[in-house]
Order: C-alpha cells, then structure tokens, then sequence
C-alpha cells in the first residue's frame, strides 16, 4: 500500500443543546498503513473539525477509553486500522446500548455502577484484614492461571455495546461485571465470593444472559466474558443446591 491513500469517514455528530438527535458528518482523511482510527480521529480534530468529541487516553488498547462503533461494530478506536478498509468508507458512531452525551461520547455511569456493585477488588478474610500492606499473599502460578484471562478487562463497556440483553435490559449486570465477579470468587486470596454470589444469582444476574457470545467475539483483550458468565452459572447452581441441604451456610 502507497502512502497517502485518502478514507471516507462518515462521523456521528450530536450536540444535546443544538440537535434533537444525531446525524453523519463526512470527512476525507489521508492515512498510511501504520493510521489508527485514533490518529485518523485526532487529524479530523486538529485539522478540519475542532469541535468534534470523543475518548482517548492510552493509545495502546490498555485505558478502553476509546470504544467506539465502527461500521456497526464495536472496537477500541486505537487497535482499530484504516488499511482493514482499503476501498471502502468507515462510519463511526457512539457505543451502542449508552446514551450519548456529545458525538462520540456517551454516559458510562450505569456501568461503573454495575461495576462498582460486584466490589471488583479482593476482599480479605477475616483472618487477614489487618494483615499489613507489607506482606503479600502466597498464590501458586496455577492459582493465579484459573482467572488470569478473565482479569485481562480494561472496562471498556465494548462487551456491552454488543451485549443484546444489555440492549433489552439495562437492569442485567452485564459482561464485564459479572466476568470480573467471577474472577474475584475464584481468586484464592479473596473471601468475598458468598457476597458476590448474591449479585451473580439474581434475576439481572448471570441467569439473564442468554449466550449469544458475542461480548466475547468484539472484546478487544480475548477475555471471553460469555465463558466466564457460563462458569457463573454453574457457581450459581452450586450454591443454590447447597443452601437447599443446608440453610444458612454460606461458601
């Protein structure tokens, strides 16, 4: 591929306090075979339209800043690559499923909520909560494999945006969350898991998702939440065959 080959990039806009909703912008942007959908966005900025908003911090697929949909599918704007679409044209809107604050931009908040509600953090024993920051937990390599991948998540919300029950019910917890809750559960330093199972076990839980799988196709680190989600469910199911033998007890 040459350098300077020009992309069509048609650009949702949407200004809340002008627009009564959003329409398509088009750009001609110059590219070579190294541009990112990023840099292409940041040129449009800095060259041709500064008013245009969106996401970004990192660069390098690391903050999930930069979701976005880029012909109706959700990517990470910086892993993102002209070249892929030599010969055609890019229409890039909001994420879907969030509402949107200002073109590209939309209100994450009702995620980092659902976030915040499983406690993605280890949460100690009571053993070990006054245990000093100077110590550290003993976890063996095959301990820390059973949910490395699962704690690949940056929070980007792109499972979200793919996520069909999220789509019909904003009251499902979600991909992300529920992956990071079973991550955590089966963490061998955490001890939070009887209090997480609560969330996972409801009707928003993971009992809501209907397997379509395709959080895990989009998702931009591999983490293959609709996996974990499955593993949830069987974790589920456990727990309720538990307590109806013993009442009360807890994992």
């Amino acid at each position: 591929m040459s350098d300077n080959q020009i992309m069509k990039i048609s650009v949702s806009r949407y200004r809340p306090e002008t627009d009564k909703e959003p329409y398509l912008q088009d750009f001609e942007v110059p590219y070579r075979k190294e541009t990112s959908l990023l840099e292409a966005l940041n040129y449009i900025k800095d060259f041709l339209e500064p008013e245009l908003s969106f996401r970004w911090s990192c660069r390098m697929a690391v903050c999930g800043s930069c979701g976005m949909m880029v012909n109706g599918v959700p990517k990470l704007a910086c892993k993102t690559f002209l070249r892929d679409y030599a010969g055609k044209s890019m229409k890039i809107e909001p994420l879907a499923n969030f509402p949107i604050e200002r073109d590209l931009v939309v209100d994450i908040s009702d995620f980092i909520e659902k976030l915040e509600r499983i406690k993605p953090y280890i949460i100690p024993s009571k053993e070990n909560e006054n245990k000093p920051l100077t110590e550290g937990y003993i976890q063996t390599p095959q301990q820390m494999t059973s949910y490395l991948q699962f704690a690949q998540c940056i929070n980007c919300g792109i499972c979200y945006a793919a996520c069909p029950q999220y789509k019909l019910n904003k009251n499902f917890i979600g991909p992300a969350a529920l992956t990071l809750a079973y991550r955590y559960n089966i963490d061998s330093r955490d001890a939070g898991a009887a209090e997480r199972m609560k969330l996972l076990s409801l009707d928003e839980g993971v009992w809501s998702c209907t397997f379509v799988g395709y959080c895990s196709q989009v998702c931009p680190k591999h983490v293959d939440p609709a996996s974990a989600i499955q593993l949830g469910k069987k974790a589920s199911a456990i727990d309720y065959v538990i307590k109806m033998f013993k009442p009360g007890e807890e994992e």
